[in-house]
């Protein structure tokens, strides 16, 4: 833990944190959602901004410490779109999204505006495409979570108890299900469109559909993660509060203390989901080389893709293999020999 206690020097644009590792991963996004953030002025955000532009040029005033600069850089990410320059509205920034989406954490409404306003904005996306990811967010959602139900419901066929059973078990899919279409209908855009790839430098190399396609799977595996915790958890926390004499005596603060603990589990659940990837991830050359290929409109056949691409040259392992198979298959309609 030495190694996390000291502060590193600052590196502009660089999470202070060690990406390749979960900890790391853990302690940037904590900082990032960070509710604190919340209450910082305008005032306060022009000097972290000057802040960083100073240390940028050159021209940092004495005294300033890497701590003040890492604190500045946390400040502006919290509350600063890195793609648009622009201040993100407080209930959609990652910061907001406990104490904002807790009391209504199951309106997809709230999900798809925090999804949207933390999107990759490297390519503009016309408010016609907003609408339409919203609304068709927002129907999905609600038509899962009802469906599901009146599906239960009507199953005549299962025991009274068999029903009570997976009526509790259908939120956790419902929500899952409904994340996921929320994430993809936000940022589907992302996908037509492609992001913006950048170097090991930060300098724009292209744009990828293939990046847009993993960070999106990315997304909505995080999406899957953040609910599994608040389903779990707080109903057994409850059990052994309730039976607690001062609760049996006080039946009224059952509602309160139970938002409580969902409100603590949410807080635990959302960084730990989110730090399950890193926020700038890496995708293989080869499949950017032959996106990159493909739209310069050459032809691909299984037999020049092995001359161009021989696999005990450029594939490593076989999770490259895999990537690499399945991104052939999209191109050629077949997977011959791979």
């Amino acid at each position: 833990m030495a190694q996390y206690a000291a502060c590193p020097a600052f590196q502009l644009g660089r999470p202070r944190y060690d990406q390749s590792t979960f900890l790391g991963r853990l302690r940037h996004f904590v900082a990032i959602i960070d509710p604190s953030t919340l209450f910082v002025s305008e005032r306060r955000l022009r000097e972290c901004i000057k802040l960083l532009e100073d240390f940028q040029h050159g021209t940092l005033p004495p005294g300033v410490s890497d701590l003040q600069l890492w604190e500045a850089q946390k400040v502006k990410q919290a509350i600063i779109h890195p793609d648009t320059g622009e201040k993100i509205f407080m209930p959609f920034r990652m910061s907001g999204y406990v104490p904002f989406g807790t009391p209504i954490w199951l309106n997809q409404s709230h999900n798809a505006c925090v999804n949207y306003s933390n999107r990759n904005a490297t390519k503009p996306t016309p408010t016609s495409k907003f609408l339409q990811g919203y609304f068709g967010a927002v129907t999905s959602a609600v038509s899962l979570a009802v469906g599901l139900n009146v599906l239960i419901q009507r199953a005549n066929r299962l025991s009274p108890a068999t029903q009570i059973i997976i009526q509790r078990l259908i939120p956790f899919p419902a929500v899952a299900s409904a994340n996921i279409c929320n994430v993809g209908l936000m940022r589907h855009n992302e996908l037509s469109e492609g992001i913006d790839v950048l170097d090991g430098n930060g300098n724009v190399v292209g744009s990828s559909k293939i990046a847009a396609k993993h960070a999106i799977m990315e997304t909505a595996f995080t999406r899957v993660v953040l609910p599994m915790p608040i389903f779990v958890l707080p109903p057994i926390i409850m059990s052994y509060l309730e039976k607690l004499p001062f609760l049996l005596t006080n039946r009224r603060l059952l509602l309160p203390i139970h938002s409580l603990v969902c409100l603590a589990t949410f807080s635990l659940s959302l960084p730990l989901a989110i730090s399950l990837f890193p926020q700038m991830s890496q995708v293989l050359l080869l499949l950017l080389s032959l996106e990159a290929a493909w739209k310069a409109g050459e032809e691909f056949t299984s037999h020049t893709l092995h001359l161009s691409f021989p696999s005990s040259l450029v594939i490593k392992n076989e999770l490259q293999r895999f990537w690499v198979w399945r991104y052939c298959e999209g191109l050629l309609g077949v997977a011959e020999g791979w």
